[in-house]
């Protein structure tokens, strides 16, 4: 009666042993076996230009409680700074948010440096705040806004894929998603702009104003010139003229006009005397 259970528990323990010497490696995973903190090999590494299907994934096999396996991802992976403010070279101090996105090249170097995957991104998060800091503090606001945008990706990236080189990563790309002036910043930024486009109207206003004036003191003169030679072509059809305007102004009817009373001899009222 003993035989079969010693068989049942021998037959237990081998399948316990198996299934701990065997380990299925997908083709987006890559192995690192190891042994007393050494790496002893890599299974199924990263090669750039790879086609999945051709890749070396599949069973792997260890040492059972001598070897132990870790997976590290061969996928781009990203990671996310927390934001920052950063002191331009305008004195603006920035609301930054930015990420990267990376890969794990060589696995066995990040394995002897770092470990594990989690703490290589703690590491270029810091790597990424320093790096975007040192960029953007020789960098105005203005920048941000223009073509030279690239240029300062392309240099924050450069920086990063140094210092991510020496845990065994790569990073491929790098991105701001937001750089806002903080609240503070941004009302004091629009009373400057609003004073600064008050001023502006007001001095084309009075620059509009000045032009007037001389338009309209022109054509007074203008106006004046040709009332004087009108005069002296015909002075008593120049006289006669005026004095209709002069007796429209006056004796016009209408709500709130004034009643004149004037003797018939008066000086005034000579172009209706005469037959006139």
């Amino acid at each position: 009666m003993r035989n079969p259970l010693y068989m049942g528990l021998a037959a237990l323990a081998a399948l316990i042993l198996l299934s701990m010497s065997i380990t299925i490696v997908p083709e987006t995973q890559q192995a690192i076996i190891s042994s007393y903190g050494k790496v002893d090999r890599v299974v199924n590494p990263y090669r750039k230009g790879e086609v999945f299907g051709e890749t070396r994934a599949g069973l792997t096999f260890r040492i059972p409680l001598v070897e132990q396996i870790q997976l590290i991802d061969k996928r781009v992976l990203s990671v996310e700074m927390e934001q920052q403010e950063v002191l331009s070279t305008d004195q603006l101090r920035l609301q930054v948010d930015a990420f990267a996105r990376f890969r794990v090249t060589k696995p066995d170097r990040m394995y002897r440096t770092i470990r594990t995957e989690d703490r290589l991104r703690d590491q270029l998060r810091t790597i990424l705040g320093s790096s975007l800091r040192n960029e953007l503090g020789k960098r105005t606001f203005a920048t941000l806004l223009s073509a030279e945008r690239g240029e300062v990706m392309e240099n924050i990236q450069t920086a990063l894929n140094r210092e991510a080189s020496k845990y065994g990563a790569e990073v491929i790309d790098v991105r701001i998603k937001r750089a806002d002036l903080p609240a503070a910043t941004l009302q004091s930024a629009y009373n400057r702009m609003r004073s600064a486009r008050n001023q502006e109207a007001i001095a084309i206003d009075a620059e509009g104003q000045k032009e007037a004036q001389i338009i309209r003191a022109e054509a007074e003169a203008e106006a004046a010139r040709i009332y004087a030679i009108s005069y002296g072509k015909d002075p008593e059809f120049y006289d006669f003229y005026r004095a209709m305007q002069s007796y429209r102004q006056t004796f016009q009817n209408g709500e709130g006009s004034t009643n004149v009373i004037l003797s018939p001899q008066n000086a005034y009222l000579e172009k209706f005397r005469n037959g006139r």
